[in-house]
C-alpha cells in the first residue's frame, strides 16, 4: 500500500514539471531576423569654389525588413547607429524599409532590430563605411586660399586609413601673354597639421601656359589638417584644383 502511494506520488511530481516545461516553452516567440541593405559603402562629396561651399551630397542606404519573420505580430523595426544619437524605429505593420541618410564619414557599425507584440527582440549588426571627398576651385587668384579638412570621424569609430590628395594649379597663359610671353610661376603645397607642423611638401616651377600636379598619400588620421599653396617667386594668377579624399 506504501509502494503504491509513494508511485502515485512520483507521477504526479513528474506530471506537474512536464506541465510547466511545456507553458514556457509555449510562451515563448521567435524572430527570424533578415534585414538586407542597398550598399555597405557610400561617398559624401563637398564642392567649392573660391573658398565658397557650391553642394554637398550625401549618400542614402536602405535598411529593407521585409524578409523578417516571427511567431507573433511585430510591432516594430529600428536601425540604431551606436553613436549616441537616437535610434530611428519604424511601425512593422505599416511599413518595412528604413532610409538613412548618411552625413558624417567613418566607420559605422549599426545594430539593426525587430521588436514583437510580445517584447521579444532579435537584432544584428551591419558594418558599413562612408568616405569623404572634397572638391576645391579656384580660379584667376594670386593668394590661394587654404582648405581645410577633419579626417577625425564625428560617429567615435575607427580611424580612416587614409588621405589621398590631388592637386593641380595651372599658371593661366593671357592674351597679352602669348603676344609678349609670360613669367613661371615657384609654388609650394604644403600639407600642416593642426599644431603647424609640416607634415608633407612639395614645390614646383609651372611654365607659363603650364601646370604642375602633386599627387600623395597622408597617414595621419588623427588631427585636422590644411592644403595651403604659397608662391615661392614670381606671384601670379593662378587656377586651383583640389581633390582631397577620406578614404576608409
Amino acid at each position: 500500500m506504501g509502494s503504491t502511494k509513494y508511485a502515485l506520488f512520483v507521477m504526479l511530481l513528474l506530471t506537474m514539471s512536464l506541465a510547466g516545461c511545456t507553458s514556457e516553452e509555449g510562451s515563448e516567440s521567435s524572430i527570424s531576423l533578415s534585414v538586407n541593405h542597398s550598399a555597405d559603402s557610400g561617398l559624401i562629396v563637398e564642392s567649392y569654389s573660391n573658398g565658397d561651399k557650391t553642394s554637398t551630397t550625401s549618400p542614402t542606404i536602405d535598411f529593407d525588413f521585409s524578409s523578417t519573420t516571427a511567431d507573433v505580430n511585430l510591432i516594430t523595426f529600428g536601425i540604431n547607429l551606436n553613436d549616441g544619437t537616437d535610434s530611428l524605429e519604424i511601425d512593422a505593420a505599416n511599413n518595412s524599409v528604413i532610409s538613412f541618410e548618411f552625413l558624417q564619414h567613418g566607420w559605422y557599425n549599426i545594430t539593426a532590430y525587430a521588436i514583437d507584440e510580445d517584447g521579444g527582440q532579435s537584432e544584428a549588426i551591419i558594418s558599413i563605411k562612408i568616405d569623404m571627398r572634397i572638391e576645391w576651385v579656384e580660379a584667376n587668384t594670386d593668394q590661394p586660399q587654404t582648405l581645410v579638412f577633419n579626417p577625425v570621424p564625428a560617429n567615435g569609430g575607427a580611424s580612416a586609413q587614409m588621405i589621398e590628395v590631388n592637386s593641380v594649379v595651372e599658371n593661366p597663359e593671357t592674351f597679352d601673354e602669348i603676344i609678349s610671353g609670360g613669367d613661371s610661376v615657384g609654388i609650394t603645397w604644403n600639407i600642416m597639421d593642426e599644431v603647424d607642423d609640416v607634415c608633407q611638401k612639395k614645390s614646383a616651377n609651372i611654365e607659363n601656359g603650364g601646370s604642375g600636379v602633386w599627387d600623395t598619400l597622408h597617414f595621419n588620421t588623427f588631427q585636422v589638417h590644411e592644403l595651403s599653396i604659397t608662391f615661392d617667386d614670381n606671384q601670379e594668377t593662378i587656377n586651383v584644383e583640389h581633390v582631397v579624399s577620406i578614404i576608409y
